[in-house]
């Protein structure tokens, strides 16, 4: 049984962490988002008091259905980060009556498929977690310096960013389950049957070293009722280093359709 969170008043949102699979990572987005919502997230399959790992990819879809109906919710606004983003695409492709409005953050794109670097990964998840984690400063490192000018707000912000991964660890192997769990999906098929209104969120294309944002954008062309905005001064982690404009972003588009 999946533990959720359950914080705020108001529509009610679905917040579906990436593929770190942590719900505490995005802390700043959950505090932002209940100042507006009613913010309903959780730790994916595999985590602790997630229960366990998924043996297919819409292992996710059935965890979402089970919090909304513990959450006593029948229909919400769901909204996926990253890797969340393809869960919140499948969710909306094949339960449209449970989903109010759909978000889509830096997801990969439609036609994403692991390469040949993110195989190896899969396949060897504790070695290629090392090089990871050794390239995230280089990733992230601009992204955060765009988003937080100031230097005592920006070392708060590191601070806090690494607090989660000190605290609330990812796993290689549970990561790397989850990328297995893509290969052979259909996601242009998913999003072609998405007929809420939608709104894709990106960072700026030279901050996001992690999905490319042109994929992103690929789901304007197939989504019918998609809308697309950029969350400036980010890149791939938005939700963490300008949570507020993130929140006021979602707000102000939901209130508009």
């Amino acid at each position: 049984m999946t533990a959720f969170v359950d914080q705020g008043s108001g529509r009610p949102l679905v917040l579906i962490p990436g593929i770190q699979g942590r719900w505490e990572w995005m802390r700043p987005a959950v505090d932002s988002l209940a100042l507006r919502f009613r913010v309903i997230t959780f730790s994916l399959l595999g985590e602790r008091k997630s229960g366990a790992s998924p043996r297919g990819f819409d292992a996710h879809v059935d965890q979402v259905d089970e919090v909304l109906d513990r959450a006593a919710v029948d229909r919400a606004i769901v909204c996926g980060v990253s890797y969340g983003g393809l869960v919140a695409l499948r969710h909306a492709a094949q339960r449209p009556a449970r989903v109010d409005r759909l978000v889509l953050v830096s997801t990969p794109g439609p036609r994403w498929q692991p390469n040949d670097r993110v195989q190896r990964y899969a396949n060897a998840p504790r070695s290629s977690a090392l090089a990871f984690v050794a390239g995230a400063p280089g990733r992230l490192s601009r992204e955060i310096a765009a988003a937080v000018p100031g230097r005592a707000e920006r070392l708060a912000t590191i601070a806090g960013y690494a607090s989660s991964m000190v605290f609330h660890p990812g796993s290689a192997r549970r990561m790397a389950g989850r990328v297995k769990c893509l290969t052979g999906q259909n996601f242009l098929a998913d999003a072609k049957q998405v007929a809420v209104p939608t709104l894709i969120v990106t960072g700026e294309p030279h901050l996001d070293r992690v999905v490319p944002v042109p994929g992103t954008k690929e789901y304007l062309a197939l989504i019918a009722s998609a809308e697309g905005v950029t969350l400036t001064h980010t890149g791939h982690i938005g939700v963490v280093t300008r949570p507020a404009a993130f929140a006021e972003l979602i707000d102000r588009w939901c209130s508009s359709v």
